[in-house]
């Protein structure tokens, strides 16, 4: 379960932190333009199915953790027309491409992006109505710590909607999958960025990440309550919804 060896991007003595942040900075330029090839657009049927699940909800304060670029950020704003978003991510250089797409759009005066750890965030207590992180937990250097970080910034009755790969278990798309991901991502990622180890990364962390039920089990170890896992595309994907109680 939660044993496994720590996966890094790189082969350095720096922090899966350190190293994240490098990561990313350094394929923020086609970070969004590399999305859609690797998965021919699909991601954004995934995140739209997401946003979704707080329809209901109407969360008029958003918290979007691992925002990069702002995708699901500019998302929420659009499906929802959320009132207020704060965007955290720990690359700047993400960031400002997202607020460079958030200007373009207008919508300074209501997503706002800021520089920041998941892991000890920069908010009060009960500060958000809402909180949602898509393939953002598998890059925590500290899982437990940031899904506890996510439960004390949610207000009580707050639901969280994390979006994250998972891995498919039927024949023959797990066969598929495992191919792609290990071989074909990497070498397209070699001739389209400046970093081909950050498309070994990511096969590399999806396979060490607890999927399924052992990541429910860290949700309500975390304080959540009425977890479930949704799988998206034959289990390549997988959004997880949460609640925070009352009494929590």
């Amino acid at each position: 379960m939660m044993k496994k060896t720590q996966v890094k991007p790189y082969a350095s003595t720096e922090s899966k932190k350190e190293q994240v942040t490098r990561m990313f900075n350094r394929i923020a330029g086609k970070y969004d333009l590399l999305n859609r090839l690797l998965s021919a657009g699909i991601d954004e049927h995934w995140r739209k199915r997401a946003i979704r699940l707080l329809a209901k909800a109407q969360p008029q304060k958003v918290l979007d953790l691992a925002t990069g670029t702002g995708g699901v950020a500019l998302a929420l704003v659009r499906q929802l027309h959320t009132p207020q978003v704060i965007g955290l991510d720990i690359a700047e250089a993400m960031l400002e491409v997202g607020r460079k797409k958030i200007a373009a759009q207008g919508l300074e005066n209501r997503i706002q992006l800021q520089c920041g750890d998941a892991e000890n965030m920069p908010f009060q207590d009960n500060s958000f109505d809402a909180i949602t992180i898509a393939f953002g937990v598998r890059n925590f250097e500290n899982l437990s710590k940031g899904l506890k970080e996510m439960h004390r910034v949610l207000k009580p009755q707050g639901e969280v909607v994390i979006l994250e790969f998972s891995k498919p278990r039927i024949f023959p798309l797990k066969q598929l999958f495992h191919f792609y991901f290990k071989n074909l991502l990497p070498l397209i990622g070699r001739w389209t960025s400046k970093d081909p180890r950050a498309y070994r990364y990511l096969y590399e962390s999806v396979q060490a990440f607890p999927d399924g039920d052992d990541f429910l089990k860290e949700l309500e170890k975390a304080g959540f309550r009425q977890m479930r896992q949704i799988p998206l595309s034959f289990g390549i994907c997988s959004i997880y919804h949460a609640k925070k109680q009352n009494n929590d």
